[in-house]
């Protein structure tokens, strides 16, 4: 009886743990993670999952499949990006650009908007610093995925 309820103890407090920093990180406004620069000269980072890749639930509208067209074309600014999503807490991801090496990206709502305010503002010649500066500000949040499609 002892025994049992030691056990049970010892697994709340390992769920508390193990949540805790991933619970606190959104309520405390911590940033998520991201790289401060590009990837260190003779690296290579994981390839972007192709839009061939893409099937199913993954690929039920144009504006999945069309921003990891984008993000192939980005994937040093995408590596400098946080991501507010939080997947570094749950799924280890290091920057924005984890998310499209794997179908999360096209699996997450806020994962496309960052990916195309990224792309849109590269394209207006900001740095990765500056788009970092955006995404930390929320400025992606008003992106329309409906319309996102459409960005080139």
């Amino acid at each position: 009886m002892i025994k049992r309820g030691l056990t049970v103890v010892f697994l709340g407090v390992m769920v508390l743990a193990v949540s805790a920093p991933w619970a606190t990180s959104q309520q405390d406004g911590a940033v998520p993670h991201y790289n401060a620069g590009p990837p260190a000269k003779g690296s290579t980072l994981p390839p972007i999952l192709g839009r061939e890749q893409l099937w199913g639930a993954n690929a039920q509208y144009p504006f999945q499949s069309h921003a990891y067209e984008l993000a192939a074309k980005i994937p040093t600014v995408l590596h400098q990006q946080p991501c507010y999503c939080y997947c570094d807490r749950g799924m280890g991801h290091n920057s924005l650009h984890s998310c499209f090496e794997g179908t999360h990206g096209a699996e997450c709502a806020v994962c496309l908007k960052e990916l195309y305010y990224s792309y849109s503002m590269h394209k207006k010649g900001k740095t990765a610093t500056q788009i970092r500066q955006g995404i930390m500000k929320g400025e992606w949040k008003p992106i329309d995925l409906q319309t996102a499609a459409a960005i080139n």
